[in-house]
């Protein structure tokens, strides 16, 4: 066989910085190309004399700034030659140096393969000489491209070998001649990004292979890529024309129908990437997202002359083209990715279709790089799966379905203050959004806030509310676990101590407490107290703009937690405010952290000393203009809820009483009336369901020890400090009767237990400190740490054992008879009579939330006067009741028969049911219907208004892009303090 012939074209443009290396790699090589040339595009940095110093003058090609990396291929080839069928092409970039035997390997693989006919090497990164950066390429349906490595792999030989694969970069490609002329070489179209692909698939689609030839290697700086020179090929954004690029060879390429697939999920994809560019603030990504899929959109005869120029062998090679292409599975994959770099505040980007995967490399001091070994890849759902975190919310979620066995398969969840779940979200954004209420004694007062979270929440579960509650309530556990962990991940640093105090978090009788005794709105407020602490560390030590979005993001939330819990508000801005005023500077000593390092006076003289006094006031004024900062942002931070919930807190403040009570009913059975100090002092507030003092009395046992350490003391107060305003609330709280009941300081405690998990783990490195020192301090601490895993142990192995001991069942009973509702179709009410106490029903049990709204008071004084006349046997009350709109009167079970006997001997009642399950009786006297009350005319536009509002909330919150060079983590400034 003839020794094949090779024309190296070297292309540069403003590359001077990586062209010499490149060139003196090219002159090395093992095997000599057989004629070089240069085709410099316009460069203003000495590129093209480097080029003629080292080719000669005659082996170089000038051409304008303008012109694109295929249009410099092909002007070269044009003053070439051809040498014959044996010729090939050698592309380089200026920023692309081979390894000494890459033509060398190259060829030796064409010639073992006959109908190879475009090859390319593996390239590695130019700084980080181990890292991969492409081992062949392909492409999915919507155009990402996907270069099939992890960010940041090593090359350790584990994808090496010779294999047939979609597309090679035109960094290093090898191409035979007589192919490249037959296929047209690279498309001008594509002045940058994507040409290769392009090439690539138009060369398979006549029949010949693509191989990536893993023994020859090149290092790539990527530096269009990584935008580290201008880009003057367009005007366009660099992201724009490669997004454009993408679905332009994807549509130009697949066959028919799967162009019509592919055109449908590239528009859907476009959407979602625009909607999560512009929630996280990239307007100018979420631009080039939209601009680049209507450019193909409007010029669908581009498309279709870039089709008619490619059918030949497009519907044949699809067939050996399809199987080389992204898996479908990746694509969804790269969904996940995205949602989880978009919540975790980075850009929405591409796991994988990158060009390029960072330029952040791990350096030493002087520059050099580290000995960074990766681990080994075991695989997304294996490393997921052995996270901490997970197995923690399995474990916790195992223990809460033991716990909660009575309360799973039943029809309807309910009792305690947790009215029976009816209805769906539609049912729930109706009662939301109406001025008048037509249930009880009908009303116009606002619908309690946290029915539209129950709404929105019960819309994403496919409008099934008793879903959404049961994930609330059922699900408090382990979600106040994950919060727990999450939230404190740069609070507690240790692992070990993070996933005790999520653990012990999740089970305190607060959270076991609020399911038995059906208590929605604890169980919220429960799990959100680990991310109220986490917001606001950010807010009070993270930069500006993180803690002014953590600011919005802890206003939103607060408003949440204060729509089911109105004490929540007052409780968090009273340790808001103190938060501000002791911790306001941590930012600003953190930011001037290097300075203070280095005072001026350490150099002495006058000179010194007046540089250390200019800069002590420069500093002063920073931390006063930190302090300003901070003061705005716990100020946007208690707005928020109140704005957000504007409407409804001026109902609220109407009755001040209420600001105690929570989502549900108020049910004296509930609350403990004489709760004695040893369970406030073990979190613990009382009521059904709760298990005894010593379950807990480890957490207090190791928060009373921490006490003894004189590291961290700051710590300590702080952490003493927010589990004692907790209690000393708590005490308040139980002492105060609203409606007949003691209030239940179940929110107050939580935080009392969240200060005090929180401080016995900040605190737990130093008993790992005394445990290895041995001696009786070592004994010490054993003891200590074998007290404080007991609470989690005992809580879980107490909650399994008895399941949950409390009022909430799940298959609550219905209240009203089906043949009640079908005699009250025309809007008549019904009087359900309860043991001592009564409620009113129109045709169904009430929504959540309902029976909350407040009653007329005249109207209900004259309904209990007759219902107390009806169960005492006096006569004539059944007029009163006919006024008031009621036509049924029901008893709910247990039936006491000789309360129907009672009702029997009315003459204006008449008996329709009487059983176990209840009973019915009609009355006699015409019913007035009660005519619906006028509705504000501020009701529509208020709303409107609310809903503005809180898109703007989200708007700011939304996590924005994540900077390189992150301030100190907020949690570890703060424990500094």
């Amino acid at each position: 066989m003839a020794r094949p012939y090779v024309t190296v074209i070297v292309v540069a443009h403003d590359g001077a910085r990586w062209l010499g290396e490149t060139l003196r790699a090219l002159i090395n090589q093992s095997r000599r190309p057989d004629r070089v040339a240069g085709v410099d595009n316009g460069s203003r940095d000495g590129s093209a004399d480097l080029l003629a110093q080292t080719l000669g003058r005659g082996n170089l090609i000038s051409l304008p700034r303008s012109t694109g990396f295929g249009e410099s291929v092909a002007t070269a080839l044009e003053k070439l030659p051809s040498a014959g069928r044996d010729e090939w092409i050698w592309l380089l970039h200026d920023d692309c140096a081979p390894d000494r035997r890459a033509l060398e390997l190259l060829l030796t693989a064409a010639e073992q393969d006959p109908k190879a006919a475009v090859l390319g090497p593996k390239l590695r990164d130019w700084l980080d000489r181990r890292r991969l950066l492409e081992i062949g390429v392909t492409v999915g349906r919507t155009g990402r491209r996907d270069t099939g490595l992890e960010p940041h792999e090593f090359d350790q030989g584990q994808h090496d070998g010779t294999r047939e694969v979609l597309s090679v970069s035109t960094a290093g490609m090898l191409i035979r001649r007589d192919v490249w002329e037959k296929a047209g070489g690279l498309d001008p179209f594509f002045p940058i990004f994507r040409d290769d692909l392009d090439l690539c698939w138009r060369v398979r689609n006549a029949g010949h292979k693509v191989l990536i030839v893993t023994s020859a290697v090149a290092w790539h700086a990527e530096a269009a890529a990584r935008r580290r020179r201008r880009i003057t090929v367009s005007g366009d954004h660099p992201r724009r024309l490669d997004r454009r690029n993408a679905i332009f060879v994807v549509m130009a390429n697949l066959p028919f129908r799967a162009m019509l697939w592919a055109l449908l999920r590239n528009v859907i994809s476009s959407i979602v990437r625009t909607v999560l560019f512009i929630v996280s603030k990239q307007p100018a990504n979420a631009l080039d997202e939209v601009v680049a899929i209507c450019s193909i959109l409007v010029h669908p005869f581009r498309l279709l002359r870039a089709r008619r120029a490619r059918r030949h062998g497009r519907k044949r090679g699809y067939i050996r083209i399809k199987r080389l292409m992204t898996p479908r599975g990746a694509a969804y994959r790269r969904l996940t990715d995205m949602v989880q770099s978009f919540l975790a505040g980075e850009a929405p980007v591409d796991s994988a279709g990158r060009h390029h995967h960072s330029t952040a490399h791990p350096t030493g001091a002087s520059g050099e790089e580290q000995d960074v070994v990766p681990p080994p890849d075991t695989g997304a759902f294996q490393r997921f799966i052995g996270r901490p975190g997970v197995i923690l919310m399995f474990a916790l979620t195992v223990v809460s379905l033991i716990a909660e066995r009575s309360l799973l398969g039943g029809e309807r969840l309910g009792g305690g203050a947790l009215v029976p779940v009816t209805g769906g979200a539609s049912d729930l954004w109706a009662f939301y959004t109406e001025g008048y209420h037509d249930v009880g004694f009908g009303s116009t007062a606002w619908a309690p806030p946290y029915v539209a979270v129950l709404a929105a929440l019960s819309t994403l579960a496919l409008g099934k509310t008793w879903v959404a509650v049961s994930v609330l309530l059922l699900g408090s556990v382990p979600l106040a676990g994950v919060t727990a962990y999450l939230a404190t991940r740069h609070i507690v640093p240790a692992v070990p101590a993070r996933a005790w105090a999520a653990g012990t978090y999740a089970l305190l009788p607060v959270g076991t407490g609020a399911i038995a005794a059906g208590r929605v709105g604890t169980a919220v407020v429960f799990v959100l107290v680990p991310v109220y602490a986490w917001l606001c560390a950010r807010l009070l030590s993270a930069e500006p703009r993180p803690a002014r979005r953590a600011a919005w993001g802890l206003g939103l939330l607060l408003a949440v937690g204060t729509a089911f819990v109105p004490l929540v508000y007052p409780l968090f801005a009273v340790l808001g405010v103190l938060g501000a005023v002791a911790f306001g500077g941590v930012r600003g000593r953190s930011r001037s952290a290097g300075r203070d390092d280095a005072p001026g006076g350490a150099r002495g003289g006058v000179q010194g000393g007046a540089r250390g006094d200019a800069q002590g006031g420069v500093r002063s004024d920073l931390r006063d203009g930190v302090r300003g900062g901070v003061a705005g942002s716990m100020g946007i931070a208690l707005a928020v809820p109140p704005l957000l919930l504007l409407p409804w807190l001026m109902d609220l403040l109407g009755e001040p009483w209420r600001l105690l009570l929570e989502a549900g009913l108020h049910d004296p059975a509930l609350v403990d009336p004489s709760l004695p100090a040893a369970s406030l002092l073990a979190i613990s507030p009382g009521g059904p369901g709760l298990p005894p003092f010593w379950v807990s009395a480890g957490l207090v046992a190791a928060a009373l020890v921490a006490l003894l350490m004189r590291r961290q003391r700051t710590i300590v107060a702080v952490g003493w400090g927010i589990a004692l305003y907790g209690v000393l609330a708590g005490v308040l709280v139980s002492r105060i009767t609203v409606e007949g009941a003691r209030a239940w300081p179940g929110v107050p405690l939580a935080f009392a237990g969240a200060g005090l998990v929180v401080l016995v783990g900040l605190t737990a490195h130093r008993l790992t400190e005394l445990r290895a020192g041995g001696g009786l301090r070592g004994l010490g601490a054993t003891a200590v740490v074998a007290v404080a895993f007991s609470t989690p142990l005992l809580a879980a192995g107490y909650w399994m054992a008895g399941g949950v001991r409390g009022p909430l069942l799940g298959d609550a009973p219905d209240v009203m008879s089906a043949l009640a509702a079908a005699r009250t179709t025309q809007g008549e009410r019904t009087l359900v009579i309860k043991g001592s106490g009564f409620t009113v029903l129109h045709g169904r049990i009430p929504l959540i939330g309902e029976a909350e709204l407040p009653a007329d008071p005249q109207a209900r004084a004259r309904v209990g006067a007759a219902a107390e006349g009806l169960v005492g046997g006096r006569g004539g009350d059944a007029a009163t009741l006919a006024q008031q709109g009621i036509g049924m009167v029901a008893l709910a079970p247990p039936v006491s028969f000789e309360l129907a006997r009672t009702l029997d001997s009315q003459p204006s009642l008449q008996r329709l049911s009487l059983s176990e399950s209840g009973g019915l009786w009609r009355l006699a006297e015409p019913v007035t219907r009660v005519p619906a009350q006028p509705v504000s005319v501020m009701h529509v536009p208020l709303l409107w208004a609310q809903g503005a509002f809180l898109l703007v909330v989200l708007l700011m919150a939304a996590p924005g892009r994540q900077r390189q060079e992150t301030a100190e983590p907020a949690g570890v400034a703060l424990a500094g303090a």
